[in-house]
């Protein structure tokens, strides 16, 4: 196997080591077959490189076998560097054996795409762990028949394919959310692939694949074009492709447990999802039945090229590896068997060691090891040792290169020396030339140095390497992954849709929920109904309010009602308004005032901060642009816009002051360490404080390890430091001698005094007293200020405060290192005791969340018995001062405690990477956006991370936690529950930002209301007339309504409505008539009058119409102050209209227009408008108009 292009990778340095005698008598070996042939004397950085080389050289592709998964993705970043190709990373995945359990399925998807690209493409490295080889999985002939391509120009029975697509594992649903769904409207057909970054949408023109485009799941909006796609399964047991018989095993294996004691469950289990085989269904819990559904027994190795070379890195912990996980997975069949999931005659999922052995043997096998061992993978039949050391990096430590080089060349070595990047091998070559060390750059990579003589290059190894026998030395900075081996493909933001603002107020908007009326206030949604008003049908949205009253809004007036937003969940107790009374009029009012002073406190804060002096930075440095290369990750789009944002403003004269919102775990920590050395780079000092102990520690090691490179000296205050080694850090910060200074309240006393501060970061602002902020604010004034804060602040408070306060907001998750293994599932202590052990046995720890403080000592209890008293448990809840709670929190970092049974306090806690299994009691009892929040707590590491929301067995649950415990469900399938999840956090960002007296305004009138007044009291508040909105109400005798054929789900009607009622101009109609045609096909003529209908309303009530309303031949017209008389009579004598118009004088005038016979009255509503709106513009002089008006 030819790896990569000559000079574009390190293959140069793969041809090198095959000069290694020891290397070439193993290559002979494995050419003839050996399949025993073992490397001693090897460090991880070595194993990679040789097992690379003899892949090259033998021309094969090369299946490398890892301990575990940490050491997969270790080793993927070298091998793309050595190779110039991206390794192909087989996973194994959890078996789905429990049938009540609802599992995620992104691991299923990765190795189902992965198993698909071992078939279609061959590639040439594998990395996989022996777990992963040994599952048994679908066999390659099925996966084969199960791969769908679609392209266009292709004739599809419609029907057909969706019962193929349901056949392959798909789900079908109303809208296509996640990987795994399919939807059919009419001729268009959406589908997500489990391996495709985006769905895709299928158009049929009858039976003809007309049009083919990805879309955005976020949008449903199509976002390009493509000529063909590839569907892979969305399962890996699937009936349809089985053998026939399998419904029949399962009945004879029931009648055959019938027979034996205790079996009535398993034997009922049996026959019922016998049943469901046979109508073409696939029983929840799937795994279970694989051995019946496909009889002959396949696993990953099925799937290696016959010539595949295999490496083993260190047989020994593989083999022990190996030897924990099947003996885990015996327990899991064992404890299903028992619970009566599982029948015996099915438990053949995974092969035996000495079966996997009986595998290998087929290939040429090299294990490589560090040192010889007793124990192997293979029996060895032949063993070299090869001469060679591992070097630390230099991690961007020049001085520490320039040493090491000088050294190996005194001793006549060759050197290589790679880089991250091009400016820091132009800064080692510069830094050499002073050391009077002779060195060239090849940025190419194709030159190899000759003795005494070193070359630098780009690129880099997790390692640096000695290999005496061939006198080579490289040295490498360290492996850059997210530089070297090439960003993931980012998904797009979805395009920013006026209409969409409040997409999500609506799209959950169920009966009995609670909305806002902007006339009427709040009422209860009843439901949609259809009347026929006229002759013609039309929907209405139903409100009940206090009383018997009820209210029905017509569906084009949807953008005056809104979901209530208030305090928490329980709006049973929340007091619905009158019709017609003044009580609605006044709680605006009042929530109006409010809104006024809170804006007005807001703006002078602003313009006093304006007209202070401050330092202007000066722009990025060198420096500054190599301290951020040195971040390992890729920065998500928004965390480089809000580095944009800070930098600009911290280059300004006047003091910066602006806060940096995003969620837990989205990168806001990285955004304020590039702001922190910007400003150390210009000679002054930087500040961070935080509100625990715990954290100061936390954000100390972060800086500590991001600024090991350059000369930056960083300190942290707080309760573990010695009062001796505090007076030490207060002295040297008062003379200038510490860069930046972390602490917590200690950073306000008195006493603490810097030398120059330029930049003040508070972490987590939400935390802080009033008094604690003043006292900032004073010292603080000329200094420039970023805020933190974890509580997401929703866009529209940030637009509606835009001006006031400079906000940045990261939105943008990070790219999913590693989904998080989540089930949802009854209570059960053998389960979740299994899932402790686990974690505990891989060296990891558990939170167990009991939300209950009064018995939380009574669950420690139990789970300390029933894990053993060798497991240390821990305890964290609210009610514990302080000190005791970041003593435990740091106990928990340090990894003294395996179990942390805690309430919900984790929440806003520390990043413990090494906590990777989450267990919530009752979690049908928690918000969304908590769980959301509690689960972003785990899988911060390369390992994978399980989460079990549990809820009682047996529990009768209430409506609301039905629907929160299937939302969650949904959320653990698809991720679709995402949404839902920043709603409710957009609640208590809001509550935070304006404060608890604001807060009580907000819940009167509802967030969506409050937002729009507040709003307006800016833009007054700022000498802007505020935008108030003319509003007009259209009731005509015009078929306007989206018909159920059209579209047959009520929220997605429901949510349409409100858009087509928030058009204001012809742009926004044209945006929602493409979506319709893009998600829907062609719109009936119903649906294209409702949208002439919205656009009628709009420009009537610019030309101040505010009602126009149909008696049977009569169109009356109603009017505002904002009307223009004379144009009014300039219309009602055009030629045109003679005869048929009636204006009506009054204190509230009104005009009639006759229609003629089978005139459309939307279109004569619509002309009228139109003149009148250009005879005013006549009458302004605005457009000099000829007579001879045209109708």
């Amino acid at each position: 196997m030819v790896f990569g292009k000559e000079g574009d990778n390190l293959s140069i340095l793969l041809r090198e080591l095959m000069r290694l005698p020891e290397l070439q008598h193993i290559r002979q070996e494995l050419e003839d077959g050996c399949c025993g042939a073992v490397i001693t004397g090897l460090s991880p950085v070595h194993r990679v490189q040789l097992s690379a080389a003899l892949a090259q050289a033998m021309e094969r592709p090369l299946l490398l076998l890892c301990a575990d998964e940490r050491e997969c993705e270790r080793f993927a970043g070298d091998m793309e560097s050595l190779t110039g190709q991206k390794p192909l990373y087989l996973p194994s995945r959890e078996l789905h054996l429990r049938p009540a359990a609802v599992s995620s399925r992104q691991w299923d998807y990765r190795r189902i795409a992965a198993l698909h690209r071992m078939q279609a493409e061959a590639p040439a490295v594998i990395l996989t762990t022996a777990e992963a080889l040994c599952q048994r999985c679908l066999p390659p002939q099925v996966l084969a028949r199960a791969v769908l391509e679609l392209a266009q120009g292709q004739t599809h029975d419609v029907a057909a394919l969706c019962r193929r697509l349901a056949d392959a594992g798909y789900t079908r649903c109303e809208q296509v959310e996640g990987p795994g769904q399919f939807a059919l409207r009419g001729g268009i057909l959406d589908v997500f692939s489990p391996d495709a970054d985006y769905p895709v949408r299928c158009d049929f023109f009858d039976d003809e694949l007309d049009a083919l485009g990805r879309f955005d799941p976020g949008t449903q909006r199509r976002m390009q074009n493509i000529r063909q796609t590839l569907l892979l399964p969305a399962g890996e047991v699937l009936p349809a492709y089985g053998a026939p018989g399998a419904a029949d095993s399962l009945e004879a294996a029931a009648e055959r447990y019938a027979k034996k004691e205790k079996t009535a469950p398993l034997c009922a289990a049996l026959r019922a999802d016998a049943a469901a085989l046979r109508q073409g269904m696939t029983p929840c819990g799937s795994d279970r039945y694989m051995a019946a559904v496909y009889e002959e027994f396949t696993c990953a190795a099925d799937y290696l090229p016959a010539d595949t070379l295999v490496c083993v890195s260190e047989s020994s912990r593989v083999a022990e590896g190996l030897k924990q996980w099947l003996w885990q997975r015996r327990q899991d069949i064992v404890s299903a068997g028992e619970s009566g999931a599982l029948a015996g005659e099915f438990s053949r999922l995974q092969l035996e060691q000495e079966e996997l052995a009986a595998v290998l043997e087929k290939y040429p096998v090299c294990q490589m090891e560090s040192l010889p061992t007793s124990r192997y993978l293979l029996p060895v039949k032949t063993m070299v040792q090869v001469a060679a050391k591992q070097l630390s990096v230099y991690g961007g430590s020049l001085e520490t290169a320039v040493t090491d080089l000088t050294h190996y060349l005194t001793t006549g070595y060759r050197v290589l020396v790679l880089c991250g990047g091009r400016v820091r091998a132009d800064n080692l070559q510069r830094l050499l030339r002073e050391r009077k060390v002779p060195a060239t750059v090849d940025y190419a990579g194709g030159t190899m140095p000759q003795k005494g003589q070193v070359v630098i290059s780009v690129g880099a190894l997790a390692a640096g390497s000695e290999y005496p026998g061939l006198q080579l030395a490289v040295l490498t900075e360290g492996q850059l992954t997210a530089k070297v081996s090439g960003r993931e493909p980012r998904r797009r933001a979805p395009k920013n849709d006026p209409t969409r603002q409040k997409l999500q107020s609506y799209a959950d908007l169920t009966p009995g929920d609670l909305v806002v009326h902007q006339h009427h206030g709040i009422g209860r949604f009843v439901s949609m109904t259809r009347l026929p008003v006229d002759g013609v049908e039309k929907d209405y949205i139903k409100i009940a309010y206090a009383g018997s009253d009820c209210l029905y809004v017509p569906a084009t007036q949807l953008d005056l009602v809104s979901k209530y937003i208030g305090t928490g969940e329980d709006t049973t107790h929340t007091r619905l308004n009158k019709l017609g009374g003044t009580e609605w009029v006044k709680t605006t009012h009042r929530a109006k005032a409010a809104a006024r002073d809170l804006a007005k406190g807001l703006i002078d804060l602003y313009a006093r901060r304006q007209r202070l002096a401050g330092f202007a930075f000066s722009p990025d440095s060198p420096w500054q642009q190599e301290f951020e290369e040195a971040f390992p990750y890729a920065e998500t789009d928004d965390q480089l816009r809000c580095i944009r944002e800070i930098k600009a403003d911290m280059e300004q004269p006047r003091p910066m002051d602006r806060l940096l919102c995003g969620d837990v775990g989205y990168g806001k920590t990285e955004v304020a360490l590039r702001a922190v050395m910007k400003c150390i780079l210009d000679g002054k000092q930087a500040a961070i404080l935080v509100p625990t102990t715990v954290l100061a520690q936390q954000h100390y090691a972060t800086a500590v390890s991001r600024f090991r490179s350059f000369p930056v000296t960083v300190e942290v205050l707080s309760r573990f430091r010695s009062p001796k080694q505090a007076r030490d850090i207060l002295e040297r910060t008062a003379q200038g001698k510490v860069d930046l200074l972390i602490g917590t309240h200690k950073l306000l006393q008195k006493n603490v005094e810097f030398h120059d501060l330029g930049l003040l970061i508070i972490d987590e602002e939400q935390r802080f007293g009033v008094t604690a902020k003043e006292q900032l604010r004073k010292r603080a004034e000329q200094v420039d200020t970023l805020t933190l804060s974890a509580t997401p602040i929703p866009r529209t408070l940030n637009m509606a405060l835009s001006g006031i306060r400079d906000m940045s907001t990261i939105e943008e998750p990070p790219r999913d290192r590693q989904p998080v293994q989540t089930y949802v599932l009854e209570h059960d202590w053998g389960v979740l005791c299994e899932a402790m052990r686990r974690e505990i046995a891989r060296g990891g720890q558990v939170y167990y969340l009991h939300n209950r403080v009064e018995n939380i000592e009574a669950a420690a209890g139990r789970i300390r018995q029933m894990l053993g008293e060798d497991v240390s448990i821990g305890i964290a809840h609210g009610k514990m001062s302080e000190s005791q709670l970041s003593r435990v929190m740091q106990d928990m970092a340090d990894g003294d405690i395996q179990v942390l049974v805690c309430t919900t306090i984790i929440e806003t806690g520390i990043d413990i990477p090494n906590v990777n299994t989450l267990i919530i009691e009752d979690a049908d009892r928690m918000g969304l956006a908590q769980l959301h929040q509690i689960r972003g707590r785990i899988g911060r590491s390369p390992r994978r991370a399980y989460a079990y929301l549990t809820f009682r067995p047996g529990k009768i649950l209430t409506e609301v936690a039905g629907k929160r415990l299937t939302a969650i469900r949904e959320y653990v399938e698809f991720g679709s529950g995402f949404k839902i999840a920043m709603r409710d956090l957009e609640i208590r960002g809001a509550g935070n930002l304006l404060g608890p007296e604001q807060s009580g305004y907000m819940m009167s009138v509802g967030y969506d209301m409050y937002l729009k007044l507040l709003n307006d009291a800016v833009l007054e508040q700022q000498g802007k007339a505020a935008q108030i909105r003319p509003e007009c109400s259209a009731d005509l005798t015009v078929s306007a309504y989206i018909p159920d054929s059209y579209i047959p789900q009520a929220k997605q009607r429901m949510d349409l409505y409100r858009r087509i009622a928030s058009i204001r101009t012809a742009a926004d109609s044209g945006e929602i008539l493409d979506e319709l045609l893009d998600r829907f096909g062609d719109p009936p003529r119903a649906v294209t009058a409702l949208l002439d209908v919205a656009l009628l309303r709009s420009d009537a009530a610019q030309v101040g119409i505010c009602d126009i309303s149909q008696k049977g031949q009569q169109l009356i017209f109603r009017f505002t102050e904002r009307v223009d008389p004379p144009s009014l009579l300039a219309v009602c004598s055009m030629a045109s209209y003679k005869g048929r118009l009636l204006l009506r004088s009054g204190s509230q005038p009104y005009l009639t227009l006759y229609l003629k016979d089978k005139e459309n009255s939307l279109h004569a509503a619509a002309a009228l408008t139109e003149h009148l709106r250009l005879k005013q513009e006549e009458i302004q002089g605005q457009t000099p108009q000829t007579e001879g008006e045209t109708t």
